[in-house]
């Protein structure tokens, strides 16, 4: 992190060195995408899907687990073959929560593929907005203070966060 904000840090003290009249703007995406609708909304249906996935798991962890409280109970009672059979429903259970999981929230998860579905397009919108917004002002580059960028400083007449809602249709 350190290494990426010092050669950022770098980047720009070699632009200014070489290039004093360029013009930065500073948008902040997260106030942006906070005052759509949409995307809020978007959000919400994606933390619920995450919820109910969630919920689901932890019901096959707690059936895994009752099974192997049961389990380590009646141990001494039961042969060597009744052993490995409940090991291996223990295993199986525990395996089909794992796979469960991945399936919802591997990197290619159902959570991944919903999330592109529902937010990837507002993005797009406002990496568009950004875009006609920086080219109509000729900026020459345009940082966002949203996503980990350290500023200490911003002039408010530098933050075209408000002309990219209001080039998307926002206020």
């Amino acid at each position: 992190m350190r290494t990426m904000m010092l050669s950022l840090i770098l980047l720009l003290g070699t632009m200014f060195t070489h290039a004093q009249n360029q013009r930065i703007g500073i948008v902040d995406t997260e106030k942006i995408l906070k005052r759509i609708p949409e995307y809020n909304s978007a959000q919400k249906q994606l933390d619920q899907l995450s919820a109910d996935w969630e919920g689901e798991i932890e019901a096959l962890l707690l059936e895994a687990g009752g099974l192997e409280k049961s389990y380590r109970a009646e141990k001494v009672l039961l042969t060597e073959e009744m052993r490995k059979e409940r090991e291996e429903a223990i295993a199986k259970k525990q395996k089909e929560a794992r796979e469960l999981q991945r399936k919802y929230f591997g990197p290619k998860g159902e959570l991944f593929k919903k999330r592109m579905e529902l937010v990837k397009p507002i993005q797009d919108q406002v990496y568009n907005a950004i875009q006609d917004v920086a080219l109509r002002r000729k900026f020459d580059l345009i940082l966002d203070k949203a996503n980990a960028l350290t500023i200490l400083y911003v002039s408010e007449k530098m933050d075209v966060s408000n002309e990219v809602l209001v080039k998307l249709g926002y206020r």
